[in-house]
């Protein structure tokens, strides 16, 4: 995956990013990340204003991430320009990154998982703990693997 500019009404907040992201939790799960009930921009824009996380990397041996959301930006403590130059490993602490490791394996494998818990870290250092949080596969139409995508609505600080 290429970067991608900031989500924004000119680019159509991402459309064919976020319908990506759509599209293969639907494959996987059979849900859908939000309803989408008119133009692929507006879902797209919702998906950028959610009230919950989104977040993608690409493939690759150190993954970088690809797309966050509007919440993803403010939790995480990120510009559009940082969040998309991070390799995603970097969002765990140095001891979290093993068990993140086996996260995404275990994604990997079998294509979603819907009950992940972890702690992460913001780029000012405050930690915080996820949960509940789904991470999936994102694949094309010819069934080829791109990237794995997370969304989550409950953290807390500790």
């Amino acid at each position: 995956m290429s970067v991608l500019p900031e989500p924004m009404a000119e680019n159509g907040y991402l459309a064919d990013h976020v319908d990506l992201l759509q599209r293969s939790l639907r494959h996987w799960s059979g849900r859908d990340l939000i309803e989408v009930d008119g133009s692929l921009a507006d879902a797209a824009k919702r998906v950028w204003e959610a009230p919950f996380v989104v977040l993608s990397h690409g493939t690759g041996p150190d993954p970088i991430l690809t797309y966050g959301n509007r919440m993803a930006l403010e939790l995480f403590e990120l510009s559009w320009d940082e969040l998309t130059r991070l390799p995603s490993r970097l969002t765990a602490e140095a001891p979290e990154r093993e068990e993140r490791a086996r996260l995404l394996a275990r994604v990997r494998d079998r294509g979603y998982i819907d009950d992940y818990t972890g702690i992460r870290v913001s780029r000012s250092g405050r930690r915080f703990r996820i949960e509940a949080a789904t991470v999936w596969n994102l694949i094309e139409p010819n069934g080829m693997v791109v990237g794995q995508a997370a969304t989550f609505d409950t953290w807390r600080d500790l």
